[in-house]
Formats: structure tokens, sequence, C-alpha cells
């Protein structure tokens, strides 16, 4: 009986992840057995540098996607912040499962609040996203570069003698961390990442089997409110490296997205809201990038 292989990074989130979409897909395919098929990314071969120094977009999705049109892979597993929004011929985004807590946790062994961090605290961060709008909330913050899986930041955090780090809020509490949580930064100034928090599901455009399959799984309220932010996103013109934050929610059958954009120091801030209807999301991300434009989005993202 020939299994469902699903394609995944090896660290400890991303095949908690995998995991996750493979005990949703056992019932759809029963008795097809699922496979973890684990791929090696630059991302991971790549623990030193900083991010927005390793060569563009897709360092941790890459070389996942050349695994599907390999056929090494028939379905591909993204933490879908990491997934550009550029096409790969042949490779195709097809479904989210229900999407997680998607903010930014704050994480400190010395104080109890963001808030109350001194003057010229120490703050451990892998992204510009962040670091942009950390520096911008608080200019006087001294920013440190921070790579490594959630286990690695959290030990950085206490041998670097930081006063804090920013992770993913999804990422502890699916890794059971969310004890280390110390608070949620509030998105009205710090906007998670574009597609934070949800997963992503590829397949090879051609593949209409395993599309229907992985449709069976796909939460329509995560895919409307993602697919409204990648359009923004996409519409920029930016990727998951450049200070480009979001927020989307679906009340009362409207969707609501909210964008920000921000220069790499931080000083510059412009954000905008749209809403439209949830079926309608491409345009509602669309039309939200115009209006960042129309505020002068594109000068700040090409100054970066």
């Amino acid at each position: 009986m020939t299994s469902l292989r699903l394609g995944t990074r090896g660290s400890a989130l991303a095949l908690w992840q995998a995991n996750h979409v493979a005990a949703l897909l056992r019932p759809v395919i029963d008795p097809r057995p699922v496979e973890l098929v684990r791929i090696d990314t630059h991302g991971d071969r790549d623990q030193a540098s900083a991010l927005s120094a390793m060569g563009g977009f897709g360092v941790f999705t890459k070389a996942i996607q050349q695994a599907l049109l390999d056929r090494v892979a028939d379905a591909a597993v993204h933490s879908l912040k990491d997934l550009p929004t550029i096409p790969v011929d042949g490779v195709e985004l097809v479904a989210t499962p229900e999407r997680a807590p998607n903010g930014d946790a704050f994480i400190s062994t010395k104080h109890t609040r963001f808030d109350d961090l001194p003057p010229g605290a120490t703050i451990g961060t892998s992204s510009l996203r962040r670091r942009a709008q950390l520096l911008n909330h608080r200019p006087d913050l001294k920013l440190v570069e921070l790579r490594g899986n959630v286990d690695t930041r959290l030990r950085k955090l206490e041998e670097q003698g930081l006063d804090g780090i920013v992770l993913a809020e999804a990422g502890l509490v699916r890794l059971g961390l969310a004890h280390r949580i110390t608070e949620i930064l509030d998105p009205e100034w710090m906007l998670p990442a574009v597609g934070q928090g949800a997963i992503g599901l590829e397949c090879r455009t051609a593949d209409g089997t395993t599309r229907e399959i992985l449709e069976a799984i796909n939460h329509r309220e995560t895919w409307s409110r993602v697919r409204a932010e990648r359009a923004m996103l996409w519409t920029l013109g930016g990727g998951c490296l450049v200070p480009i934050g979001a927020t989307s929610r679906i009340e009362n059958g409207v969707l609501t997205v909210r964008g920000a954009v921000l220069s790499e120091d931080g000083r510059r801030r412009i954000v905008a809201t749209h809403r439209g209807a949830p079926d309608a999301s491409l345009a509602v991300g669309q039309e939200l990038a115009a209006m960042l434009k129309d505020e002068g989005a594109d000068e700040l993202l090409a100054s970066l």
C-alpha cells in the first residue's frame, strides 16, 4: 500500500506540525498510511548567519518544494510565515488547517512585563519585523541577533544574560512551553508575521488526488484570513524577511485585515485597516496593500 509522504523540516516544531497534519489526514485516507520525509533546508544548516543575510526568500522552504518536484514527497508541510508568496512553478499552496494563536510572546526571567524593561534593556530576536516594531515602540532597546530552534533560543536567554527574547506564541504552545511565556505583546504595536500560527500545505499542481486529500482538512476561516494577509504581502512586494506585519479576523461575516510596514530602524511606520467579504479575501488583501502604498509603503520598502 503506497503511503502519503509529507515533506517536513526536522526541527522539533516542524515535526510537531507534520505529525499534527498526519493525524488530521489519517481518517481521510485510511487505510493508506502517512509517512514523514525529513528534508534538510538551508536555514537549518546555517544556524549562525542572520536570516536577512542568507540569500533571499525560502531558506526554510525551497528544499521541501524541490522534494515535491522530485517526487520524494507528495505534500509539503510548512510554517506558513516562512513560505514566500512568490509562486514556484509546479507547486501550489492548497490548504491550511485551523490556525493556532498567532501572537508574539515576550519571555524573560528578569522582568514580569515588557513595560517593566529598564532603559537600554537587551532583547534577542532574529526577525527584522520584530526588531523594527520593538524599536518603533522602544527606541532605547539594545537588540541582539538570536538564531536557533526554540530550545536553543530559550537557553541563550539565560546563557547570554538577556533581559528578554521574543518568539512566536504558536511554537511555544505547540511544544508544551506556554508556561515560559511572560506576556503576549500587544498586537496594536507588535503585529504578527503574515501567516504566523498557520500551517501551509503544498502539493504538485498537477497532483489532483493529493490536492483533494489536503483540501479535506482545510479550515475555511484560516484559509480566508491567510489568503488576505499573503495577498497584501505579495502586492507590496515584500517577503518574510522584511518589516511587514498583519492581523486578521472574521466576525459577523466580515473579514478585517490590518497591515503595517516599517523602516528597518523602526523610525517610520505605516498602518492601514481594510474590510470585506471572506470569500473575496484576495481582493481585501490587495486593496489593503494599495492603501498602504498610498501612504508611502513603496518608498519605505525601497529603502530597505
